[in-house]
């Protein structure tokens, strides 16, 4: 009974995320829009995720050069956004970062920690633009900063896991996560 409680609740919650993944910043508050939007919007979700495990496999500098990059390149495509810089393909880009990182983490692409930051910088900004253009009419830097701290709370705990997950299998798991979140962007693609 409580198994199938439990399992009624997660169904009912994980049903409604998308419905939670972009709130209104007039309605609901700008902070909690924010926050609420890297964490609900799957898309962004799993780039956060494939983001930090790429850092996490990386070591050393990446694992605060990586996050860094791309929270600061998504704060500017946020400010271009707000100051009504159009930007094309943003979604289709985004799309895509969830992909290609994600694939770059399984294939543990062998890259310095520089060229890392510099690919994900480019896909923040279109996170960033993205940010921005689905504001409206709230205040854009209690926003802001809603959705940076929640972007770096996920970068932080991917982060944490990839380490982890190290430590348990090596790169095996790891690798495996990054093959599920490619699928996972390959799925938004093609029919989410």
């Amino acid at each position: 009974m409580l198994k199938r409680s439990l399992l009624t609740l997660a169904i009912s919650i994980t049903a409604t995320l998308p419905a939670f993944a972009h709130l209104d910043p007039t309605e609901h508050g700008s902070i909690a829009a924010g926050l609420s939007h890297p964490l609900f919007g799957l898309d962004h979700a799993l780039a956060m995720v494939a983001v930090g495990l790429w850092a996490a496999m990386q070591g050393g500098r990446a694992l605060w050069l990586v996050p860094a990059a791309f929270v600061g390149t998504m704060a500017l495509g946020f400010i271009a956004a707000i100051a009504g810089i159009p930007l094309p393909f943003v979604e289709p880009v985004i799309l895509a970062s969830v992909i290609f990182i994600g694939i770059a983490v399984a294939l543990a692409l062998p890259v310095p920690a520089s060229t890392v930051a510099a690919m994900v910088g480019f896909f923040a900004f279109f996170h960033g633009h993205a940010h921005g253009g689905e504001l409206g009419g709230a205040a854009a830097w209690e926003f802001a900063i809603g959705f940076v701290m929640a972007t770096a709370g996920l970068h932080a705990a991917s982060i944490g896991a990839g380490l982890a997950l190290a430590r348990f299998s090596g790169k095996v798991l790891t690798r495996l996560a990054g093959a599920a979140t490619s699928l996972g962007g390959l799925y938004l693609t093609i029919g989410g």
